[in-house]
C-alpha cells in the first residue's frame, strides 16, 4: 500500500476544491487532491452548472431561430431532440476538463482518483482508484465534496421515467409532457429549457411563490414569462405519492389532485456528499442534509479540517464556492487574505435570465430604509431592439437621501453580465457608491450597460 505525506489534502475538484488547491499551492503548500471521478471538474462541470448552461444556450439559439422572421427565408422552424442538444454540452464539458487538468499539473498539485475516506485524524485512504489502495497524510484537510440531488425514499428513482437533475442529463428521448417537482433555481432553469424544446411542462411549487428570495417584481416577471412560454405553474402543492409505469408517471398531491406526464424531473433540494467520508474519525457529524457547519474561516469543529462549497450549504453557487476555497486556503496558510464570502450576486439561467445583488424592496421596507427605485425597461434600449432581446428590465434601489445604491435587480438577456457593473460601484468605499455615478459617466451607445444611465435618471427624477 502506497503511503504519502502532504501539507494539505483537498477532497473534491469542483470549484471550491479547485480554489482551495490552487491557492494553497501558490502559498507554498505541498498539496494533494482526491477526486472520485476519473476526470476533474466535480459536479459543477459534469452534472450541474456547465451542462445545464450549455443546454440553455443551445435551446436559446433554437428559440431565436424558430421565432425570428428573418430566418424564414432559410427554411421552416425546426424541432430538435433533447439528446441532440445535449451533444453541445458534452463538447463544452470536454474543454473544461482539459483546461482544469492543466491547472493541477501547472501548479504541481498531485492528483489522485478514487474515493477518499478518513481513517484517522490526519489520514485519508483512497480506494477504487487506478493505482490501488493509497494512504495520504496531511496536517490540514479541506472537504470540498459537493452535493447531489436530494432523493426522498418514497420516490423510485430507478424507474426509467423518473429523473433528478443528474440523471436527466442521460435522457435519451424528448418527452412530450414533463412534470418538474420543485420550483427553485434548478426547477425553473429546466422548465425554461424543456419548454423551449416544445415540451409541455407542469412546474410544481410546494411554496407560495417561485424563487421567494428574489425581489417580488423580478419573481413575478419570471412567473409571467414561464407561463407565456407554455409552462403551467402550480403553487402550494405537496406530493402524496408518485407512480410510474410503461406509459408515464402519475403524481398524486395531498390536495387530492393528480397529474400525469411522460416523465418526472425531481428538483427539490440537494444533499451534501458527506456520507462514506468517515467523519466520525475526526469527530464531525453532518446535519440531516449532509452539510457541515463551519466558522467564518471555513473551519469545522475539528480545527485542522475545513469545509467549502455545496457541502456547507448556502449559497450553493459555483462562484461563491471558488472564493470559499481560496479563502479557506488563505486561512490554513495563515495568510491575511482570508475573508468570509458574502454579498454574492445571484445568477439564475432561466430564459430570460435573472441576476441580482444587494437588498430587495421587501427587505428595505421591513428595515424601514427610505429608498427610491430607478427602472430601465429593455424594450426602450437601442441595443436590445437591435438584438431582438427586448424582454426585461434593470432596477436600481438607492437611498433617498444619500443616493447610496442598496440593491440591483436585473431580468432579461445577459442579466448575469450586466449586474457586475452595478456590483462594482456598490463595492466602492465611502461616497463612491452612489447612483449619481451612472449619470456622471459616459456609457458606450448602443449597449445594454446604458440601462444603468436610464435607470439612474428615472430614479433621481423621483426625488428631485
Amino acid at each position: 500500500m502506497a503511503d504519502y505525506h502532504y501539507d494539505v489534502i483537498v477532497l473534491g475538484t469542483g470549484p471550491s476544491g479547485e480554489g482551495a488547491a490552487m491557492n494553497a499551492a501558490k502559498k507554498g503548500k505541498k498539496v494533494a487532491v482526491v477526486e472520485e471521478r476519473q476526470v476533474v471538474g466535480g459536479n459543477c462541470t459534469h452534472m450541474g452548472t456547465i451542462p445545464s448552461k450549455a443546454l440553455r444556450h443551445a435551446v436559446k439559439q433554437i428559440i431565436s431561430y424558430n421565432t425570428n422572421p428573418m430566418f424564414r427565408d432559410i427554411g421552416e422552424p425546426r424541432w430538435f431532440s433533447f439528446p441532440r442538444v445535449l451533444k453541445n454540452a458534452e463538447r463544452v464539458i470536454a474543454k473544461q476538463v482539459k483546461l482544469r487538468t492543466e491547472f493541477y499539473s501547472r501548479n504541481r498539485i498531485h492528483l489522485y482518483h478514487g474515493h477518499g475516506t478518513f481513517v484517522s485524524k490526519n489520514t485519508i485512504e483512497i480506494v477504487g482508484g487506478p493505482i490501488g489502495t493509497t494512504k495520504l497524510h496531511a496536517d490540514q484537510i479541506v472537504i470540498a465534496t459537493g452535493s447531489r440531488p436530494f432523493r426522498p425514499n418514497d420516490v423510485d428513482f430507478n424507474h426509467e421515467r423518473i429523473y433528478d437533475s443528474d440523471t436527466v442529463l442521460k435522457l435519451e428521448h424528448t418527452p412530450r409532457t414533463l412534470i418538474i417537482y420543485g420550483a427553485g433555481v434548478i426547477g425553473c432553469e429546466y422548465a425554461s429549457i424543456f419548454s423551449g424544446l416544445g415540451v409541455k411542462v407542469d412546474l410544481i411549487n410546494p411554496a407560495e411563490r417561485i424563487l421567494p428570495f428574489l425581489d417580488d417584481e423580478i419573481s413575478d416577471a419570471l412567473s409571467y414569462h414561464l407561463r407565456n412560454n407554455g409552462v403551467l405553474i402550480r403553487h402550494n402543492e405537496q406530493y402524496e405519492s408518485v407512480e410510474g409505469d410503461d406509459q408515464g408517471v402519475v403524481m398524486n398531491f395531498k390536495s387530492g389532485k393528480k397529474i400525469k406526464a411522460d416523465a418526472l424531473l425531481w428538483a427539490l433540494g440537494r444533499s451534501g456528499n458527506t456520507d462514506d467520508l468517515g467523519l466520525d474519525m475526526v469527530g464531525l457529524e453532518a446535519n440531516s442534509r449532509g452539510q457541515l457547519e463551519v466558522d467564518k474561516s471555513y473551519r469545522t469543529s475539528a480545527p485542522h479540517v475545513y469545509g467549502v462549497g455545496d457541502v456547507i450549504g448556502w449559497p450553493s453557487l459555483a462562484s461563491a464556492a471558488y472564493d470559499q476555497g481560496r479563502s479557506a486556503a488563505a486561512h490554513l496558510a495563515e495568510d491575511s487574505e482570508c475573508w468570509f464570502v458574502k454579498d454574492v450576486p445571484t445568477g439564475i439561467y432561466t430564459i430570460p435570465e435573472i441576476s441580482s445583488v444587494g437588498k430587495t424592496e421587501k427587505e428595505l421596507t421591513d428595515e424601514k430604509v427610505p429608498y427610491e427605485v430607478g427602472q430601465a425597461f429593455f424594450k426602450s434600449i437601442a441595443r436590445a431592439q437591435i438584438t431582438g432581446e427586448n424582454v426585461g428590465m434593470l432596477k436600481i434601489l438607492f437611498h433617498r437621501e444619500t443616493f447610496e445604491i442598496l440593491g440591483i435587480h436585473c431580468f432579461g438577456d445577459q442579466a448575469s453580465e450586466i449586474i457586475h457593473i452595478g456590483q462594482a460601484i456598490m463595492k466602492q468605499a465611502g461616497s463612491g457608491n452612489t447612483v449619481e455615478y451612472f449619470i456622471n459617466n459616459t456609457f458606450n451607445y448602443p449597449t445594454m450597460a446604458e440601462a444603468y444611465r436610464i435607470a439612474a435618471l428615472n430614479g433621481l427624477n423621483r426625488v428631485s
